[in-house]
């Protein structure tokens, strides 16, 4: 036969043994077995030093207190917009690249606009350094404005889905529309909010 101990006795002496003088005794005279008795009945919360894990679930790599800064320092929003407009650039020159040797501008001669001459090696490549940069200046513009906005609303609303996307897609192209007139700004922000919600449908979906 086991015998319980009475529910109301034990928090009473749960309650004795948080609010007691730790130089008196209160269960046993014996100043140590009092002190077990005393964690026992009295410690709510007890601090767990050393975690044991099973080494069924694999080896488990406990990340120090450097790895998890970093980690906190590429999820900011500032790292992720940085690093859309480093990103954004690079990809934005190489259009241009592209673009200024598939169809480069070629200058009319003031002299005779009718007839068309041939660019000289410096005007090629000078040509070619300015649509670059403005291909790359416009992409890191977008893909800045894209991320910070994305990952503003995302930790706002707490959730990662597709809205988000949609959601700064719409303030971006709404920003880069209004240079142009409201009218543009509207047409600019439904048309880069159903880009961007294509864009993260097919990315979700496409496995």
């Amino acid at each position: 036969m086991v015998l319980l101990p009475d529910p109301d006795k034990l928090k009473k002496f749960k309650q004795e043994a948080e609010n007691a003088d730790p130089k008196k005794t209160i269960f046993f005279e014996h100043t140590e077995l009092d002190k077990i008795a005393r964690y026992f009945i009295g410690n709510n919360q007890r601090f767990r030093e050393n975690i044991v894990i099973p080494r069924t679930q694999g080896p488990v790599n406990i990340r120090t207190n450097e790895e998890k800064t970093l980690d906190k320092i590429m999820e900011s929003c500032a790292f992720k917009s940085i690093m859309s407009l480093v990103i954004g650039y690079g990809l934005g020159a190489a259009i241009g690249l592209f673009s200024a040797s598939v169809n480069p501008s070629i200058a009319a001669d003031p002299s005779a606009p009718h007839l068309e001459r041939t660019q000289t090696v410096r005007e090629i490549l000078n040509d070619m350094r300015k649509t670059t940069h403005s291909y790359g200046k416009n992409f890191a513009a977008i893909g800045f404005v894209f991320a910070g906005v994305e990952c503003l609303i995302e930790s706002e609303r707490g959730v990662t889905d597709w809205k988000n996307g949609t959601y700064a897609g719409g303030v971006t192209g709404g920003l880069i529309g209004l240079r142009a007139g409201v009218k543009a700004g509207i047409f600019g922000a439904a048309g880069f909010a159903a880009f961007s919600t294509v864009i993260d449908y097919y990315m979700r979906h496409r496995h």
